[in-house]
């Protein structure tokens, strides 16, 4: 295999025709990747996407080839895939207010573009999902938003109103399937690829605790931070550092580490009905 593209958290290899796609353990925020890794975040993370392609293949076809037929030192947290042209968009619905996007609101009263009602707080409910778009930054450097016609212009009109649609379907199958268990998903980022016959396919991971904001629903309360089982927590204790978000990142204590591990285990149990071990 040749490494591709070492990103963020996942490696890209090549294998023949096909992509072997490596989560490691990994933790980035701000778009800077930390020097602690987290156990177990790599195959947590694999384990978790699969699961959500599974559930969500009715709805759009996906990348994964095998989650087995892997390199061993991979297993478990690998999966191989087709190759794809990826789109260059980051692919966001929000359905509540929090993080960048609560601070588009503060600033602009809309994100990417979409006017939303006067009055939101930090945890608000939105009216009906919207679909938020980013830009795709290299590692090191920071998404920005995009309005909607930005992305027309980029990918053209009716495959960024295809990409739109599917955005918000996946967010409201997987608020739908999270509110069972007692989670509220407050956002979530996809990626898209085309296949040769310019086919749109779902790619990279799917409401993973990485790329979604997890909150218990029991604990939801409006105007404040949220208990997030997510990388939310690591941001909220880097926010007492003198950081300023710029590589290198610091290293995250022990306590902080164990935590973190221990929401994304909670949130795949929950959700899978599987025990983690």
């Amino acid at each position: 295999m040749n490494l591709l593209h070492s990103g963020k958290v996942r490696d890209v290899y090549a294998d023949g025709d096909d992509l072997v796609l490596v989560a490691s353990d990994r933790l980035s925020i701000y778009d800077v990747v930390l020097p602690t890794p987290v156990p177990d975040k790599g195959a947590l993370l694999t384990q978790l996407s699969l699961w959500w392609f599974e559930q969500l293949s009715d709805l759009v076809p996906h990348h994964v080839i095998s989650a087995t037929d892997v390199p061993a030192e991979f297993a478990g947290r690998a999966v191989r895939c087709r190759r794809l042209e990826m789109l260059p968009v980051e692919c966001i619905a929000r359905g509540y207010l929090a993080g960048l996007g609560l601070k588009e609101y503060q600033r602009h009263g809309s994100v990417s573009g979409v006017e939303l009602p006067p009055g939101l707080v930090e945890g608000s409910k939105l009216p009906s999902p919207i679909f938020t778009p980013t830009t795709k930054a290299p590692v090191g450097e920071h998404d920005e938003f995009m309005s909607f016609a930005e992305v027309e212009a980029l990918i053209g009109a009716d495959r960024a109103a295809q990409v739109r649609d599917l955005t918000l379907a996946v967010y409201a199958r997987g608020a739908e399937t999270a509110a069972a268990q007692g989670l509220l998903v407050a956002d979530t980022k996809l990626e898209f690829g085309l296949d040769p016959s310019g086919e749109v396919v779902l790619a990279d991971e799917v409401l993973t605790s990485d790329s979604s904001r997890y909150w218990p629903a029991d604990r939801w309360a409006p105007g404040g931070p949220q208990f997030s089982f997510d990388k939310q927590f690591v941001r909220d204790w880097s926010a007492g550092l003198d950081w300023d978000r710029t590589p290198p990142g610091p290293e995250v204590p022990a306590e902080v580490v164990d935590a973190t591990r221990a929401r994304y285990v909670e949130v795949y149990e929950r959700l899978t009905g599987r025990t983690w071990s």
